[in-house]
């Protein structure tokens, strides 16, 4: 059997292609801000994860260009070899005094930390468990190590219990989280299973990706926000959304971030972060730490569209408050494909949400928010959703019910 019969048979993109309803790679033809411009048209823009609006700030854009040319393009080794610059330590030793850990060490992307923290710490003999919705990362970070992985519903706390009293005693056990969980906007129930962690003996590993920035005391994130940061052990947090920048970064005692610097498989086998991207990164740390009304305001202008999209009669998830994601509840995959691109037609970019990173008609349109964002842009936005959903609505669209989808 040839190894691409199942590139042929999956012809579903290709479908919704043809039928004009396909709303991903989207061309961006401008700096990532508030409003864009893409394929030619202005699009306001609801579906970043430049949450502080840092990826236009002049002092971040100077520091990536001054190590530019002070390294050059990249490193052309790992860490472990020839690829550790001053920049790599500078940007993490201030990191781990903003997050208040011993340590820290950073990646070259935030899918990477996640691969090589959970590979390295999980061990043959040790148990990793989830919750259903935490990051495809983290799924992946579970396969590549040799622990036994175990699952419990969204945020059901009764179910993680039970999942902790299958470990034996003998075993090590790390519970992995994210901390705000990047589709829905919702929180972890930190309080809870870090309470459950310390009865059952295991270790909390929580994924920031989504609260640096965000929540927290000055954006430290979930662990600052309900004043856990002795009782979390790991942080795992990305540079691509509130710090502007790309990469990742494990923050834990010294103890353990030494352990995964030499065990860790991805982060000893790739290039290292670029110095431009690191600087970057650390430039918006600097910026933040000098900033830390950013937070607020970001968590102002998401509230403010919460109460804007329900005063125009627009149906969201309103789990998420304080968090700059707010999902609108959509039908099946057809009608939330038709109204991404009726919305993108009309000048608003969102992220459509399907199965199976949702269950079956229960699809949504993920729009999320930058700290730049004014209400003035809030307001025309939802001006213009509530009105594509009337009109998708009279499309009268027949969903197939597609259990099987596969794209995200």
């Amino acid at each position: 059997m040839d190894l691409y019969n199942k590139c042929r048979e999956f012809t579903r993109p290709a479908d919704y292609k043809a039928r004009g309803i396909f709303p991903y790679f989207h061309c961006l033809e401008s700096r990532q801000a508030k409003e864009v411009v893409m394929e030619g048209g202005r699009k306001i823009m609801l579906g970043s994860n430049n949450y502080l609006g840092l990826t236009t700030e002049d002092e971040v854009i100077d520091a990536s260009k001054a190590a530019l040319e002070k390294y050059g393009t990249g490193c052309s080794g790992s860490r472990f070899m020839n690829g550790t610059l001053d920049l790599h330590v500078e940007l993490e030793e201030e990191l781990a005094k903003f997050l208040r850990k011993e340590a820290v060490m950073t990646f070259s992307t935030g899918f990477q930390s996640n691969l090589g923290i959970i590979s390295s710490i999980v061990g043959r003999d040790d148990y990793v468990i989830c919750d259903r919705e935490n990051h495809a990362s983290i799924y992946d970070g579970c396969k590549l190590s040799y622990g036994k992985m175990l699952r419990y519903r969204h945020s059901d706390m009764e179910g993680l219990e039970k999942q902790l009293q299958k470990v034996p005693e003998s075993a090590g056990c790390l519970i992995v989280t994210d901390g705000v969980f990047s589709m829905r906007g919702d929180i972890a129930k930190l309080p809870e299973i870090v309470a459950l962690a310390r009865k059952y003996g295991a270790r909390v590993m929580v994924d920031d990706a989504h609260a640096l920035g965000v929540i927290g005391e000055g954006g430290r994130g979930t662990a600052s926000y309900f004043g856990l940061e002795d009782e979390v052990d790991i942080y795992m947090g990305t540079f691509s959304k509130s710090l502007a920048s790309l990469g990742g970064y494990m923050a834990a005692s010294k103890l353990a971030v030494d352990y995964v610097k030499v065990t860790s498989r991805p982060f000893m086998f790739s290039a290292s972060l670029p110095p431009s991207n690191a600087a970057a990164a650390l430039a918006a740390l600097r910026h933040l730490e000098a900033h830390p009304e950013l937070p607020e305001k970001l968590k102002h202008i998401s509230n403010y569209a919460r109460e804007s999209f329900k005063r125009h009669g627009i149906s969201i998830v309103d789990e998420g408050d304080n968090t700059p994601i707010v999902p609108i509840y959509t039908k099946g995959p057809e009608y939330t494909l038709h109204l991404a691109i009726n919305l993108f037609n009309a000048g608003v970019y969102v992220n459509p949400v399907l199965p199976p990173a949702t269950p079956e008609n229960e699809c949504l349109l993920r729009t999320s928010y930058m700290a730049t964002v004014t209400e003035d842009l809030v307001d025309e936005a939802a001006e213009i959703i509530a009105e594509q959903i009337k009109i998708t609505d009279a499309m009268n669209i027949q969903e197939k019910g597609h259990a099987e989808e596969k794209i995200r």
